[in-house]
């Protein structure tokens, strides 16, 4: 059964556009359940405990719902999916920074900083970057990885709806799950071509498919 062409797309502009209207559950449930897995992930990955990356999620949503009024959409100057990647960043290295001075309050420690600065702010620079990172840019990495993952298992799930189920059950168990393509072919009783010739089919449109899905992303 095929697809309806806008499913499994992430973000698009009609989606945002939509966002701005506080009151449309039915968008911001879809916005939540296309990105939470992501930025949870992300989360987890960056060293939060599974409470943490959850709360952290919930406050980066809420940051979205604020932000979503003013937020104009404009591919020349910048991606949705790079100021998400800077609201998440934020968060997590927030919740890094606060952590790390709870038990310091003694002379060497520097008033005045918490809460000072804007980290809802859609300019991507100022009091963030200043912000402690002692991996570098691990966060901006992790986020570009599982973004990567997020684009694959749309595009994956579109070629999905697409293709009859032996085909897709072959390229599961051989490209996904990694078995033998001689046991593939045993357990799953096709030829050897059969097997060889699911996994080229499936990976090229999987590729093709990600790359459309990413060019439709904001």
């Amino acid at each position: 059964m095929p697809a309806k062409d806008e499913e499994f797309i992430p973000t698009r502009a009609s989606l945002l556009g939509r966002l701005k209207n506080w009151d449309d559950q039915t968008s911001w449930q879809e916005f939540f359940d296309t990105y939470w897995k992501m930025l949870y992930s992300v989360a987890r990955r960056s060293g939060l405990a599974e409470a943490e990356a959850q709360d952290i999620v919930q406050e980066a949503i809420v940051a979205v719902a604020k932000k979503m009024p003013d937020f104009n959409y404009d591919p020349e100057i910048g991606s949705f999916k790079s100021w998400l990647m800077l609201i998440i960043r934020r968060r997590i290295i927030d919740h890094f920074r606060k952590n790390q001075r709870k038990p310091h309050h003694g002379p060497g420690a520097t008033p005045g900083h918490a809460g000072s600065h804007d980290p809802d702010s859609g300019t991507g620079t100022g009091t963030m970057e200043r912000l402690p990172d002692p991996d570098g840019d691990k966060i901006s990495r992790i986020y570009e990885e599982e973004w990567e993952h997020h684009i694959f298992d749309a595009a994956l799930e579109r070629v999905k709806q697409r293709i009859d189920y032996e085909e897709f059950q072959v390229f599961d168990c051989y490209a996904i799950k990694g078995w033998p393509p001689e046991k593939v072919a045993k357990t799953l009783n096709v030829t050897m071509s059969f097997v060889y010739n699911a996994k080229h089919r499936l990976t090229k449109m999987i590729k093709e498919e990600a790359q459309r899905l990413e060019q439709k992303m904001v």
